[in-house]
């Protein structure tokens, strides 16, 4: 609770200052539905809209542009680009960008073929499974851990497959072209991709692990300031119901403030 007094106070004293006229925001995302996706050639979905309801009431001007992941953040390193959404909050991240109040609640687990019964409930449930995950990203490094631990556990780790494209790595195991008994992947991402590609073989084995998304902001190029100011709009969307009812439109769950 102090710490949303602390934000809020903030972002009163932060809009006492004139935004320059000219401000403009440039956000890079992915083909990520249903968080982010690009319908008719423009980019969509719940992260977008709540951008463009946070640059409309601090009267900025906030742009997007939907590519692939690595060029997206290619871009927001080299300073093309200003932000990246949604993205998960790691320490490598941290150390190159400003993070948004968290605005989604979501969850990593496993996908396997239906002929496969088991309830995912430990990490031992998966251990020795050739597991697909899309990469480089937050899910890989997530997996990546889940691997190590089982081995210093004295069990048997993960055969990890890394993909470019999310949808190659699941058509993989519905296939069984490559011999993959599992995908690791965000839960919403995952049912929207089997539902999209008409994947009759796969099924949800379970959550490994809950968390949140955000927006984030290039340190090069987005002052602190102006991240604040952002939050400042953001949490009072989260006080107000305006976020939930964003969210709700779409069937996903607001983050919880803590």
């Amino acid at each position: 609770m102090r710490y949303i007094i602390h934000i809020f106070c903030m972002y009163f004293l932060l809009m006492q200052s004139s935004f320059a006229k000219d401000t403009e925001l440039i956000f890079n995302t992915q083909e990520f539905a249903p968080f982010n996706y690009s319908l008719d050639g423009k980019t969509a979905g719940p992260a977008l809209e709540i951008i463009n309801r946070v640059c409309s009431k601090l009267k900025i001007s906030c742009k997007s542009k939907v590519m692939p992941w690595r060029r997206a953040i290619k871009e927001v390193r080299e300073g093309e680009a200003d932000g990246l959404f949604v993205v998960g909050k790691n320490k490598t991240r941290e150390s190159w960008l400003y993070f948004s109040l968290p605005i989604i609640t979501t969850e990593y687990g496993f996908f396997v073929l239906k002929s496969n019964h088991k309830v995912y409930k430990s990490k031992t449930d998966i251990q020795g499974y050739k597991v697909g995950v899309f990469g480089p990203s937050n899910t890989h490094n997530s997996l990546l851990k889940i691997s190590e631990q089982l081995e210093d556990e004295n069990k048997v780790p993960l055969d990890i497959r890394t993909l470019y494209d999310d949808s190659l790595v699941f058509k993989q195991l519905n296939s069984q072209t490559r011999g993959l008994q599992a995908v690791y992947s965000n839960k919403d991402v995952g049912n929207g991709l089997i539902k999209k590609l008409n994947l009759k073989n796969l099924r949800y084995m379970g959550k490994q692990k809950e968390l949140n998304y955000y927006i984030s902001f290039s340190k090069k190029t987005v002052s602190k300031e102006m991240v604040d100011k952002f939050n400042g709009i953001l949490l009072t969307m989260h006080l107000n119901n305006e976020l939930k009812n964003i969210l709700e439109k779409y069937s996903l769950q607001k983050a919880i403030l803590k």
